[in-house]
């Protein structure tokens, strides 16, 4: 039987018995003959039987995997999530697709589309920043299959989420900058329709205002990619080159703005400060290594996970849970200025 899967029906075959007497006594059923059950589990053990998960799953009427959708998998945030997701639903016997948006709603949409005839048991979502209209996570709602919303949460539907204190992040990081004497802070923002934008400007600004800092018409500029930081601050810091220092969004516009700084032959830190948020591999190999916010995605993803398990197993229909996980101030070079 090379290169074929051995079944119930290829072993009663070969003992002429019957499939539903080899299921019977591959469960060691009582009402099975004693020698015809030693023969069946012999021949099985032989033939190197293996159940049919996928079988067994639709008897039970699940599947055992869950959705995992995220913006990008080569996001070292989103990657990390992703194994604290993967390390508790394999521990308690599940598995998971993933599938990436690219931050595309129509990608997100034809995702969600494709998990949900897959006959998955839960998802767990991170919504791309171009969503606007929630009815795809509307139909999932609709149809009763539970969803943890992770980072970036969706109000439109009742859902659990797990999210990380993006205001008090945002605030630490803004405040170290200012204890380190920086004077005129740019925050280089996220989008503003998502609660993830919206809170780390709001910490960023409540900082500021704790500390009696002005805020200037720049003091906020839309900018959240690696890219859009090298166009932007040659610019900015031409027409206010008293700037000193930047809050970024996270950790690849934090590294894309460091660039654009030494390009202008402005050191790092102490001609320009620079803070992110996310605590990523890269800000370990910057030059200087970045300080940032700990932004904990495999906590995020772990959490996640038991949240969502928890709601496929339980007979109990509970309201959404919110959990909100603390983050941590990583003080590196990059903001270690010389008073």
């Amino acid at each position: 039987m090379k290169g074929h899967q051995v079944t119930i029906k290829d072993i009663a075959k070969i003992l002429h018995i019957s499939p539903s007497t080899v299921s019977r006594a591959l469960k060691d059923h009582p009402d099975i003959n004693p020698k015809t059950k030693k023969n069946v589990q012999d021949l099985a053990k032989k033939l190197n039987y293996k159940p049919n998960q996928v079988a067994l799953n639709l008897l039970q009427k699940e599947s055992k995997i869950i959705g995992v959708i995220v913006p990008e998998i080569i996001h070292y945030f989103f990657s990390t999530v992703i194994s604290g997701i993967e390390k508790i639903a394999n521990e308690q016997g599940y598995h998971i697709i993933i599938a990436q948006s690219n931050e595309s709603y129509h990608k997100e949409v034809e995702n969600v589309q494709a998990l949900m005839s897959s006959n998955i048991d839960g998802f767990i979502i991170t919504m791309a920043k171009t969503t606007m209209n929630f009815d795809h996570f509307k139909n999932i709602e609709t149809v009763g299959v539970p969803m943890v919303f992770v980072d970036r949460s969706c109000d439109e539907v009742t859902a659990d989420k797990v999210l990380v204190d993006d205001f008090d992040g945002a605030y630490k990081a803004t405040k170290h900058l200012i204890d380190n004497g920086c004077k005129t802070i740019v925050h280089l923002a996220g989008p503003q329709n998502l609660e993830i934008g919206i809170q780390r400007k709001e910490g960023f600004l409540a900082a500021l205002n704790d500390a009696n800092v002005p805020v200037s018409d720049f003091s906020i500029q839309i900018c959240d990619s690696h890219d859009h930081a090298l166009r932007l601050l040659p610019e900015l810091l031409s027409k206010r080159n008293n700037i000193d220092g930047i809050f970024a969004v996270n950790d690849l516009t934090a590294i894309g703005a460091m660039k654009a700084v030494k390009a202008m032959n402005k050191k790092v830190p102490d001609d320009v400060a620079i803070s992110g948020f996310t605590n990523s591999f890269i800000s370990y190999i910057a030059d200087p290594e970045l300080t940032t916010i700990d932004q904990k995605g495999f906590e995020m993803g772990q959490h996640a996970a038991r949240m969502l398990l928890k709601r496929i197993k339980s007979d109990e229909n509970y309201g959404p849970v919110t959990t909100i996980l603390n983050t941590e101030l990583v003080v590196r070079k990059s903001s270690l200025r010389k008073k």
